[in-house]
């Protein structure tokens, strides 16, 4: 290797171990290695188009829905991971960590700046949606999020409620049909099957 290539991959390499440490995975999961035959996805459209990260590029949302254990999170991870490698911002929130950074920084006064910050991500991945239940506040809070990402940036979702039970965890059904609208208009819905992974491998269950 010329010794002129060095400096710039050494600089691409730091480069991509800043933007994965700025996003905030909880884990180091990969693509590689990764069980697809438990997922459902629409007829058009596969695995080919979400390594390619496609939807990145055309600001379309992802919803990964299905039971817990199903291997959503680690999708969501693999994914933010691999657009973090090609130089895409990614942030990982869990949605109730979300939540908890929004009210403060509504607290503090400087809800715009938190909002800034999280904006500058070009796919934002929130994890858990739907586990614990939103009050009103919180719902308007996710909602300004959602709706600044609306066809700017993709959003990639986790959850195990289907989009009937949006209300109940959003606590207003006005709030959750318009997220949902906005979500459905330009986004793909990914069914996960079969039990959970944990539940399977669990040390109490040898």
């Amino acid at each position: 290797m010329p010794s002129y290539v060095r400096p710039g991959i050494r600089k691409c390499a730091k480069n991509r171990a800043l933007s994965l440490k700025a996003a905030g995975f909880p884990n180091a999961k990969d693509i590689e290695g990764y069980d697809w035959s438990n997922l459902r996805m629409p007829a058009d459209w596969g695995r080919a188009q979400i390594e390619a990260l496609d939807f990145i590029d055309r600001c379309e949302d992802l919803v990964l829905y299905g039971p817990v254990g199903t291997g959503k999170t680690h999708l969501a991870v693999a994914l933010g991971r691999l657009a973090c490698m090609r130089a895409i911002p990614v942030r990982f929130f869990t949605a109730t960590g979300l939540l908890m950074r929004l009210r403060r920084a509504k607290r503090e006064d400087r809800l715009d700046t938190e909002l800034r910050q999280i904006a500058k991500a070009r796919l934002p991945v929130i994890d858990e949606f739907g586990y614990m239940p939103i009050d009103e506040e919180g719902s308007r809070l996710l909602f300004q999020v959602i709706s600044d990402s609306y066809e700017t940036r993709s959003v990639v979702y986790t959850t195990n409620i289907e989009f009937s039970g949006w209300g109940r965890v959003l606590g207003d059904k006005n709030m959750a049909a318009a997220l949902i609208d906005r979500t459905v208009h330009h986004g793909r819905l990914i069914r996960f099957e079969g039990g959970s992974y944990r539940s399977e491998h669990a040390l109490m269950t040898r």
